[in-house]
């Protein structure tokens, strides 16, 4: 890895997660226990021998500056890890991607950068970075992006990769309505994984470009990319065995986040999780016995576990970090937020109308509970309010 640089783009609020992000970016979510999202790029950077990593931090930032050097800086060399939060790297922090690797160029240039390779913070996934520089230096391209193949409906959300039989890319087009497709596999698409290789020396030149264009959104997909498929070489690379797509998911959804845990979950997770950090005990304390298969999960109360209806029921369901259950509980497809105390009883799953008078709950079936909801809930209660008053009408909180 001489000459190598990463740059970590950790700075995302992911709104489209709603309350899980309100308070945290969205890197810093948890996901498999204590860990956080982010772990699976540092996981990934570590494996690949990686010791230069400039992480861009923006919002909401004093979670992630305080889990990366305790769990990850004895991994690096002293001055190895260096955290740039953006409104203290520039007055008017980080205005796009690829804004935020310009805003480090004096590091970058410090370290003496050969070839960067700019990461996301935000996706599940597990890389070869090492085998990735390796192709790139190989191929003599200025540009090597990975890629993937997913559906074609759900290619609109990516920016979507041309690329012809040598690996060259000939198109790029962001987020399209009709995105074209692999003509050796009929309805799906090649995407691009927010993974990119570039020779410092080129990127640093189009990205003083960019900065001094007033038009630009300062993106690399938007932006950087469509320059480089007309201007240079452009290389793909796929990792993972010939005809097989490697486990790689954008969980920015609220859909997304819950399903991809549950694959760890499974008897079969797609690979370990980084193995970081001790597993919470708050599952243990709360039950006396617990029995999983297949999603769904029944646990016994520590006390009186012959009270059959006491007995908690959690099916496809995520809790995190904090949260605690009270008996009788029945969970299907939900995530139940860090710190939140879900009463006695509670149902959720089951009726999805009543479910989105309180909770916020998506087109895709998943319903997050927070604190606030269960607070507004029990506020709305007409047992608690006197008897001659009615009970408030809330608005549905729409994902």
């Amino acid at each position: 890895m001489k000459g190598v640089t990463a740059v970590l783009l950790a700075g995302g609020q992911g709104t489209r997660l709603h309350e899980l992000t309100k308070a945290e970016a969205k890197p810093a979510v948890f996901f498999g226990g204590n860990r956080r999202i982010i772990d699976f790029t540092l996981a990934n950077a570590v494996q690949a021998g990686i010791e230069n990593l400039i992480v861009a931090t923006q919002y909401r930032p004093e979670t992630l500056h305080a889990h990366i050097p305790a769990q990850w800086g004895r991994h690096f060399p002293s001055d190895g890890l260096i955290l740039r939060e953006g409104m203290a790297t520039t007055a008017r922090g980080y205005l796009g991607t690829a804004d935020a690797v310009w805003a480090n160029a004096a590091q970058l240039d410090a370290l003496g950068t050969e070839q960067v390779i700019v990461l996301s913070g935000d996706h599940v996934y597990q890389m070869d970075y090492a085998a990735m520089i390796d192709a790139h230096r190989a191929s003599g391209a200025d540009v090597t992006l990975a890629a993937t193949t997913v559906p074609m409906a759900e290619a609109r959300g990516f920016g979507v990769i041309e690329a012809d039989a040598t690996g060259r890319v000939t198109g790029f087009v962001e987020k399209p309505l009709h995105p074209p497709t692999l003509a050796d596999a009929p309805g799906r698409s090649l995407v691009n994984m927010g993974i990119y290789v570039f020779d410092w020396r080129w990127l640093r030149a189009v990205l003083a470009t960019d900065a001094a264009d007033p038009l630009s959104s300062h993106d690399f997909g938007k932006d950087i990319l469509p320059v480089a498929v007309h201007s240079t070489q452009m290389q793909v690379w796929r990792s993972g065995a010939a005809g097989a797509e490697p486990y790689w998911r954008d969980v920015g959804t609220l859909d997304a986040y819950r399903t991809a845990q549950l694959d760890f979950q499974s008897g079969q997770p797609p690979f370990a999780l980084p193995g970081l950090g001790a597993p919470s005990a708050h599952d243990a304390l709360q039950f006396g016995f617990s029995l999983g298969i297949a999603g769904l999960s029944l646990r016994a109360p520590r006390h009186r576990p012959d009270a059959a209806h006491r007995w908690t029921l959690l099916e496809n369901s995520v809790i995190l970090p904090g949260a605690r259950l009270g008996t009788g509980v029945r969970l299907s497809n939900v995530i139940v937020a860090p710190g939140t105390n879900v009463p006695a009883g509670l149902v959720v799953g089951e009726d999805p109308e009543e479910d989105a008078r309180w909770f916020r709950r998506t087109e895709g079936g998943t319903t997050l509970i927070t604190t606030q909801m269960i607070v507004r809930r029990a506020m709305s209660r007409p047992s608690r309010l006197p008897l001659s008053g009615l009970a408030p009408k809330f608005a549905p909180l729409r994902a």
